[in-house]
């Protein structure tokens, strides 16, 4: 689903929110349940917290998951505006906290002690889950959160257009930007690749051949191929091809289906509006190679319910969430593809999903099975901002893409020496 605070809220407001907090001692929320309630259940009184997805109907398909549970009343706060994370994170530190939230993997939620261990809700269903999903919520052995969904981000193309300026889909990113200069017209612009390019920074790491960090949590990303790949991108910024300043950001199909850009980064939860759109007139393909040492990439994104270990009611917030996103099967395969396109962590249920066994959809678990890459638990929101930083100095402003990975490094090293020593 179209994770709309998280492509339009400002990092560097995050990152100041969560560095306060760092400096209080952490995320030290007072306890999440202050006897509201509401819903079908009786007893206990847990309230959730989910961003406002873009999709119709998810507001009312959470709700109705969330009425049907008799173990405990549940309140939804259904959050919108551009800073759920900001919201959430206030929200932590006060006796208002959640009970139960989305959000993802981040290791210092872990290491302040803000969400619960639910190693043992997950154990008898482990293996039925993608075992990337269970790696990237596990530390020492411990899983924290459920993932809810997995989305895949991929480029999507206009074939027609494709077939009119007579050029292939390209598989390296010097092709990329041979193509966007061919496909750009007077009404029309070669590639969008959001409105800060941020969207596609780690796929640039990831298709130079590099990674963020190594197993064993040090910087992985400052090597030559991303440097050289960040050239190849200032190259396409400053082509005029690109298109800038859209109406909606990248997690918002509204760029492609109404004919700005022929090729836009995006998520496979708006494939269900891009068809409606404009038919099998689409096509999907991985970010492309950076590089001899590269290789194309496909981002996994998602969201997972995390528990509040410092609420009050921390086992019913395990049973509900045990309950919902563990053992209700039907709920999971409805919120994974009857609101867009996604695929289910449970791999029984992926294999199962009607609607993801054809055409577009069934290209995308192709791509993600074969490209993708998972959230990395030690990647923090602070190292983040500092990639964020080297995207808008290298590409935007034309600074030195090297000096300004070296800075990073420093800045992303720094960090990790603060979580593992």
């Amino acid at each position: 689903m179209s994770a709309l605070s998280n492509s339009n809220w400002d990092r560097r407001n995050v990152l100041r929110a969560a560095m306060g907090l760092a400096a209080a001692g952490g995320l030290t929320a007072c306890g999440g349940n202050t006897g509201r309630s509401s819903g079908g259940g009786s007893g206990d009184s847990l309230v959730q917290y989910f961003h406002a997805y873009g999709e119709a109907g998810t507001e009312q398909a959470i709700k109705k998951y969330a009425k049907a549970y008799k173990g405990a009343n549940v309140t939804t706060q259904w959050i919108t505006g551009s800073n759920f994370e900001q919201k959430l994170f206030a929200a932590l530190l006060t006796k208002n906290a959640p009970d139960v939230f989305e959000f993802h993997p981040q290791i210092q939620l872990i290491k302040s002690g803000q969400v619960a261990d639910l190693t043992d809700i997950i154990a008898p269903v482990k293996d039925d889950f993608n075992q990337a999903d269970i790696t990237s919520h596990t530390v020492d052995g411990k899983i924290y959160g459920v993932r809810m969904i997995d989305d895949p981000q991929f480029f999507f193309y206009r074939p027609s257009l494709f077939a009119k300026a007579k050029v292939e889909v390209p598989t390296t990113l010097e092709e990329l930007i041979e193509v966007s200069a061919k496909l750009k017209t007077s009404k029309i612009k070669g590639a969008y690749l959001g409105n800060d390019l941020t969207p596609i920074q780690n796929n640039l790491i990831w298709s130079a051949g590099a990674d963020t960090l190594t197993a064993d949590n040090k910087p992985a990303f400052n090597t030559d191929g991303v440097a050289e790949g960040l050239k190849q991108l200032r190259t396409l910024f400053t082509s005029g091809n690109l298109l800038l300043g859209a109406p909606t950001d990248w997690w918002d199909p509204s760029a492609f289906t109404q004919g700005l850009t022929a090729i836009q980064w995006c998520g496979m939860w708006a494939m269900p509006a891009m068809i409606e759109a404009l038919g099998d007139d689409i096509g999907i393909f991985p970010f492309p190679k950076v590089g001899s040492a590269g290789k194309q990439s496909v981002t996994n994104g998602g969201w997972s319910m995390f528990v509040n270990a410092k609420g009050k009611n921390v086992e019913a917030a395990k049973e509900y969430v045990k309950w919902l996103w563990i053992d209700q099967k039907q709920y999971q395969e409805d919120w994974a593809t009857s609101y867009g396109f996604h695929i289910p962590p449970r791999t029984s249920l992926a294999q199962s999903a009607t609607k993801l066994k054809t055409g577009l959809p069934a290209e995308g678990v192709k791509l993600f099975n074969e490209f993708g890459h998972f959230d990395n638990i030690g990647w923090t929101q602070a190292m983040i901002a500092s990639v964020n930083d080297v995207m808008a100095n290298s590409v935007r402003k034309d600074d030195d893409p090297k000096a300004q990975l070296d800075a990073c490094e420093k800045k992303v090293d720094t960090e990790l020496k603060k979580l593992f020593g």
